[in-house]
């Protein structure tokens, strides 16, 4: 998972100030490789399905970028200096597109959607209790659910404020980006959820079991942020422990809800504070 994951990138970025052309073929090539001998090397075979699904991603984004970065979709969308708006529609139904192939892919290697968390799941299911969190007995995650949210919440704005100190007109002129703000919001969250967690939860909770299965897809997800918002170490251990309680709301609840709707409100923070960079002199 780690040589896979953008942790090679990184290295490169920082050591060697870019990343060779050839860095995702190589990836790809080793997933290749290791999902063809786990078809005939008992030991490895339990990971098949993993290994599978984690190339089906490489491969889906790289066909989905082809598409995304074409003459056409950059006419209809625009590439980076096009509006807030347009630029992050065409980034956000690229990736439903990828989120969709995901599904297909899943449904093929004979998941059903419980299996990948795609349902509600039970909203009051009862939370295993975390006590180094303030939840020492198993409350429901109508209860931890809301809590957790709107605390998780103040601290990516409080993030947020102190890194951009948007000024009070800076808020007001994003107001009329907040419908698109809340779609985009709701799109990324699905497409993350379904892309980058209930997949590869599917393909490794029943071989490695819940929690290791909870640990790896955390990490995974949190590396994935390293040039994202937020950025660097900070982001990365902030999103590793928003994956790692997203993830354990899926399993807990066997569904997507808590999980999307707690992404759903950083993203709508993260996206607010991209909206006003986009209409800010110099942001």
């Amino acid at each position: 998972m780690l040589v896979v994951s953008i942790l090679p990138n990184v290295l490169l970025h920082e050591l060697a100030g870019g990343n060779p052309a050839w860095l995702s073929w190589a990836k790809i090539g080793l997933l290749v490789v290791l999902s063809a001998v786990a078809f005939f090397w008992k030991p490895l075979r339990p990971l098949r399905n993993f290994l599978l699904l984690l190339l089906a991603i490489f491969v889906t984004e790289l066909l989905v970028s082809q598409l995304t970065g074409s003459i056409l979709w950059q006419g209809w969308f625009g590439g980076a200096d096009a509006p807030f708006t347009s630029n992050m529609l065409g980034t956000q139904l690229g990736r439903l597109i990828v989120s969709l192939l995901m599904i297909g892919v899943l449904l093929l290697l004979g998941y059903r959607r419980a299996d990948f968390f795609l349902t509600r799941g039970q909203l009051d299911a009862p939370i295993a209790p975390v006590r180094w969190l303030g939840f020492p007995k198993p409350d429901p995650w109508t209860n931890f659910g809301g809590q957790f949210a709107l605390y998780i919440s103040l601290g990516t704005l409080l993030f947020l404020v102190l890194g951009g100190r948007p000024s009070p007109a800076a808020f007001l002129g994003v107001l009329p980006m907040l419908p698109a703000v809340l779609l985009f919001a709701a799109l990324n969250a699905f497409n993350e959820e379904i892309t980058y967690r209930a997949s590869l939860l599917a393909g490794l909770e029943h071989v490695i079991g819940p929690q290791q299965a909870l640990w790896l897809t955390a990490v995974f997800f949190g590396i994935g942020h390293y040039f994202g918002v937020p950025y660097g170490v900070i982001g990365v251990i902030m999103a590793s422990f928003l994956g790692w309680m997203m993830g354990k709301a899926m399993l807990e609840t066997r569904g997507l809800f808590w999980a999307w709707f707690i992404h759903f409100l950083q993203d709508v923070l993260i996206f607010s504070f991209m909206a006003i960079g986009s209409i800010t002199p110099g942001g």
